[in-house]
């Protein structure tokens, strides 16, 4: 019969014992009785190269210390030999249908070359470099995925699978079902980790768990916590021995455990107010504390109360035996009244394991006559009750370990002084007679009878959220609504209830209704939003919901069009071909926006009259003194006529030409209902106005404040044209700011209010939070680092030990990778905080229209695979020929092209575009071309060829996303300019860079709009709804300077110092608070 204890950890994991080394945890197996011991960490390249340095193969898949490592024990004789098998523990912290999960993951291996593989391919996933249990944004299917692939042999066991904050089934971040988590890989979970805090008859009673083999171990952080848990094998010692007992049950007699109610997550609670509830009680008060009205971590008997099918005392058939032990030292101390890493203690523990072997042993085998004449009558009575399970039990909670009292005070102060322990030298200590496990006072065990305060009234998530003003524009009849809404007063949630209004409550038909957001993730999301709250997906489905493009190309599609949309690979190529011929003195993004301006400017006039027809194509009102623009600008659209191509300007003239001429007013904008109104150009306002000309309703609904596409043609006037245009029109000003806490909301009013208007008031809903946070760096890398550093303190640098430091009482402050979304002013500063994140192994996504996009070869690649999707684009397949391989339109080249379009267009509906993409580089020899390797990186996100396409062509700045390096789909830190941010929200916003020169953007090439910079800061500053934190380096934005002391925190970000031991550094290392 072998002891084993097979999850463990190394030095090199957080919060451990720098004793954690194989010699140290040979020589407290050899202590404790163990025989199996996992080596823990198998992930740390320092830990494996220990590891092999210290360890010799016995030829099964275990291993052995070195005879020249042993460390002689001078209270134990060498009885045993432990084995070490080769073990890992990897944390998972990512999103999965809606929620974020952090379960952690143990593994076995069969030898350290398996080992390496395995660390060789996470490493490409996420840093294994600073700590021995890696913290990877990687969903647990992908994680049992690999390890299949790349080692059928290893053993995955969900690791204590009733913790809180991380594990399977944690009440805060877990699943439901092992299906829920694993999905189709949910066969290949053979075996639970039970952890401390549940036992196996808790764990009966969860009929889903009967097809899995329970196994307990101690995830020690040091030596001598060794075998807290452990599991009693009888087997042969082999790897494949081990894992048949872990994975089918033969060979695997049973386990050793806590008591449950030792374990620090067993009853739910709060530390911080003394409160200890079970299960039931907790219920009565709502899951919220009785003193505070905090929210109370839910303990594991509470969760597994949730998933029972069966009543308490249910004995599972066949069931493995169990046994509940607590450490041998702490028995000792409880008997005496002493701590257990007193002196005293530890002398009489050495003298016992010397006299009577190891401490498994003395605790299961050893007659109590024979432990009576080695350490007196208190101890050996302590063992005697141990064994019979006649302890007194004060549960665990919050955190917070629980306490097995073997012996009341009255009792040890009558048998004291009957025998003496330690020689007489012991004094009883009053009231600490309990098994020590931490924190000596459990807690109020509290009756709800006995209390009268109620505690729901702090609990503002039970509380109607939905204001006077609010319900105003929600139940708005009037002809023009026109709603003021500011960041984080519930504007998506007016809106879309406003939807849902008017569909439940007037009956409107959904064919009857248009929703225009300003971007197409707005729109689905708004859509899912709708289809959710109504439970009615045919409704949805019939709203015309979309951006002003995407539904004035259905417009046009619909009155027979049968032009191309000019994609923006050609529209640059173009560009770039006339600034040549016409020796024009400008970039390409500026020749295209001045075509923009001048397509539109004849809408910028108040009066329709003094327009020409537009059936007669637009002018361009060109000074004398530039003739050479003006013959640019008509070659540029002689240029779109010849190839029967329209630009996104063309689209929304065109749709505007159609809705003129039309006798009949479109059905589907009786009621029009428009987002983001500050953003719309004048184009796009006469737009709504003439959709809705012949409409019953228009709602708009924005803030000027947020108006920051100016430089896009919108015009941040347009709600006060449309008061002009409308006297009659209802004004609505949402104030109540939902979203944000006061600190962030003070320093964004300070902000905003030196634009025109006047002092800018919010009223915050949220409770106090954190002040506001200014780093000053020595340079952009500095604010990079730090940026990173930080985002890893937030999220992927907590671990379990230190979990209930911070929850409830900091409840939110941890936070998912993908709670938390920096910054920045342009593309370019992305290239640094990639490369940091990279090194810390934060897994991360970049949002937006990054500056590869408009690299030869992949503006070559969109337009190959534009041309299979419209094969009436002739423009795009020959721009492809010209890019990809520098050719122009002809025989053989024709035949160049024919043959690549025919090996790819059959996969255009079967395969995804990743798929499509890498053999696509391989064909081309483009395997190492980073621009490709972004843009395969940005196909992951989408499943089939055209939708991608139709992204990168129709989508702005949030609408397209790339994950960086690798392509899981999990969670991630976004990453996104200021502009993209618009009509988001995060829990944790870090903005990077807000220095002099780049917060205002200045370029000396034009001139800044300074108002609309300021409210691009304020736009980026409010998508934060707890935690906001800037950055700059050598100066300071204008914007940062005198502001009120108070407002924010500021800070100097100093260079991070490596620990010797691999280990990462603390956040607070580095930092130096002014």
């Amino acid at each position: 019969m072998y002891i084993a204890d097979l999850h463990i950890h190394s030095r090199y994991s957080r919060a451990t014992s720098k004793d954690c080394t194989p010699e140290s945890l040979d020589l407290w197996a050899r202590r404790k009785g163990i025989g199996i011991v996992g080596s823990g960490d198998f992930t740390h390249p320092e830990w494996r190269k220990e590891l092999e340095e210290k360890l010799t193969p016995t030829g099964n898949g275990l291993y052995v210390l070195k005879d020249e490592y042993r460390i002689e024990d001078p209270f134990l004789a060498d009885t045993i030999q432990p084995h070490f098998v080769i073990t890992g523990e990897i944390s998972s912290i990512y999103k999965k249908y809606g929620k974020v999960r952090k379960v952690h993951s143990l593994i076995l291996l069969p030898g350290l070359d398996d080992a390496e593989t395995i660390s060789h391919k996470l490493e490409a996933i996420g840093n294994i470099h600073s700590d021995g249990r890696p913290i990877l944004g990687l969903d647990c299917h992908d994680l049992l995925e690999i390890l299949l692939e790349l080692c059928p042999s290893a053993v995955y066991v969900p690791a204590h699978i009733w913790t809180p904050h991380f594990s399977l089934f944690g009440a805060f971040s877990g699943f439901d079902s092992v299906e829920e988590c694993y999905g189709d890989l949910a066969s290949h979970i053979h075996a639970m980790e039970t952890g401390l805090s549940s036992d196996p008859p808790m764990n009966w009673r969860v009929s889903a768990l009967d097809r899995y083999q329970l196994i307990s171990n101690s995830d020690a952080h040091s030596p001598a916590k060794l075998g807290r848990e452990a599991n009693l094998l009888d087997i042969f010692l082999s790897y494949e021995e081990l894992a048949a007992a872990i994975q089918t049950g033969k060979g695997l007699v049973g386990t050793i455990e806590f008591f449950p109610e030792e374990g620090k997550y067993h009853y739910d609670g709060h530390r911080k107010c003394g409160i200890c509830l079970s299960p039931t009680d907790a219920e009565k008060y709502g899951g919220v504390c009785p003193v505070c009205g905090r929210k109370l971590t839910i303990g594991v008997s509470h969760r597994i109360e949730q998933m029972a099918d069966r009543g308490e005392g249910h004995v599972k058939e066949n069931a493995a035996h169990y046994e509940s032990l607590v450490p041998l030292p702490e028995i000792i101390g409880a008997s005496a009244g002493y701590s257990s890493a007193s002196v005293k203690v530890q002398r009489e523990y050495q003298n016992m394991l010397k006299k009577l072997g190891p401490e498994f042993h003395i605790l299961r085998d050893i007659p109590l006559e024979e432990i009576r004449s080695v350490s007196g009558i208190l101890i050996s009575e302590g063992i005697g009750r141990l064994r019979e399970g006649k302890v007194t039990r004060i549960p665990g909670f919050d955190g917070q370990y629980g306490t097995i009292r073997l012996f009341t005070p009255q009792e040890l102060d009558r048998l004291h002084g009957q025998l003496s322990l330690f020689d007489g030298q012991m004094d009883v200590m009053e009231n600490t007679s309990t098994l020590e496990t931490g924190w000596q006072n459990p807690g109020h065990i509290l009756e709800p009878e006995r209390l009268n305060k109620s505690v729901q009234d702090n609990n503002i998530l039970d509380q109607d959220m939905t204001n006077a003003n609010q319900r105003l524009a929600i139940e708005a009849i009037d002809r023009v609504t026109l709603v003021t809404a500011g960041p984080g007063t519930g504007k998506t949630r007016t809106l879309t209830s406003h939807i849902l209004h008017l569909l439940e409550t007037r009956r409107v038909k959904s064919s009857c209704i248009t929703a225009v957001t300003f971007t197409n993730q707005a729109a689905e999301e708004m859509r899912a939003r709708i289809r959710k709250q109504s439970g009615k997906s045919t409704a949805a489905r019939k709203l015309t919901v979309g951006t002003f493009h995407s539904i004035a190309w259905k417009i046009l599609m619909e009155n027979g069009n049968e032009a191309s949309l000019a994609g923006e690979t050609e529209m640059r190529d173009l560009a770039r071909q006339l600034i040549k011929t016409f020796q024009l003195d400008m970039s390409v993004s500026r020749f295209l926006t001045a075509v923009s301006e001048y397509k539109t400017r004849l809408y910028r006039l108040d009066s329709w009259a003094e327009k020409e027809s537009l059936q007669t194509g637009p002018a361009f009102p060109i000074e004398e003194n530039e003739p050479q623009l003006k013959d640019a600008f008509e070659e540029y659209q002689n240029f779109l006529r010849e190839w029967n191509l329209l630009d996104f300007d063309d689209i929304l003239i065109e749709a505007l030409r159609i809705a003129r001429q039309s006798a009949v007013p479109d059905d589907r904008f009786s009621y029009l209902l428009v987002d983001e109104f500050q953003d719309i150009s004048p184009l796009e306002y006469q737009l709504v106005k003439t959709w809705n000309a012949g409409g019953k309703e228009l709602f708009a609904i924005g803030d000027s404040d947020q108006s920051i596409y100016g430089f896009r043609g919108s015009d941040a006037g347009c709600f006060k044209r449309l008061a002009k245009d409308f006297p009659d029109a209802r004004q609505i000003t949402l104030e109540e700011n939902y979203r944000s806490t006061p600190q962030i909301l003070s320093f964004a009013s300070e902000i905003i209010s030196q634009n025109p208007g006047g002092r800018r008031h919010f009223n915050p809903n949220r409770q106090d939070g954190t002040p506001v946070r200014l780093v000053e760096a020595d340079s952009a890398a500095s604010e990079a680092i730090f940026i990173a550093k930080e985002i890893n303190r937030l999220a992927g640098g907590i671990g379990m030990l230190e979990a209930h430091e911070i929850f409830p009482e900091n409840e939110g402050q941890i936070r998912s990778f993908d709670d938390i979304a920096v910054l920045y002013r342009t593309h370019r500063q992305a290239d640094l905080l990639e490369t940091c994140l990279k090194k810390e192994g934060i897994p991360y996504v970049v949002s937006g229209r990054d500056d590869y996009l408009t690299e030869p070869y992949v503006r070559g690649t969109i337009s190959f695979f534009q041309s299979l999707l419209y094969p009436e684009n002739r423009l795009a397949g020959q721009t492809a020929l010209k890019l990809l391989w520098n050719l122009e339109e002809g025989a053989l080249t024709d035949s160049i092209y024919e043959n690549m379009a025919e090996k790819y267009m059959p996969w255009m509906k079967k395969k995804k575009p990743v798929k499509i993409l890498e053999e696509w580089m391989a064909d081309l020899h483009l395997e190492k071309n980073k621009s490709m390797q972004k843009l395969t990186q940005t196909a992951v996100f989408y499943p089939v060829m055209a939708d991608f396409m139709n992204a990168l062509e129709f989508g702005v700045e949030s609408d397209l996303k790339r994950c960086g390096d690798k392509q899981y789909k999990s969670g991630a830190v976004t990453l996104m300019t200021l502009h993209g941010s618009k009509g988001l929200e995060f829990p944790a916003v870090l903005i990077f860079g807000v220095s002099k020169g780049l917060v205002p953007f200045e370029n000396g090439r034009y001139i800044t709009d300074i108002e609309e910079e300021r409210r691009l800061l304020f736009v980026g500053a409010t998508r934060a709804r707890e935690t906001l934190l800037l950055t700059s380096s050598k100066e300071d934005s204008e914007f940062l300077k005198n502001l009120p002391q108070e407002l924010v925190h500021r800070e100097k970000a100093r260079p991070s110092k490596q620990e010797g031991n691999g280990r990462q550094m603390e956040l607070f290392e580095f930092m130096k608070i002014e």
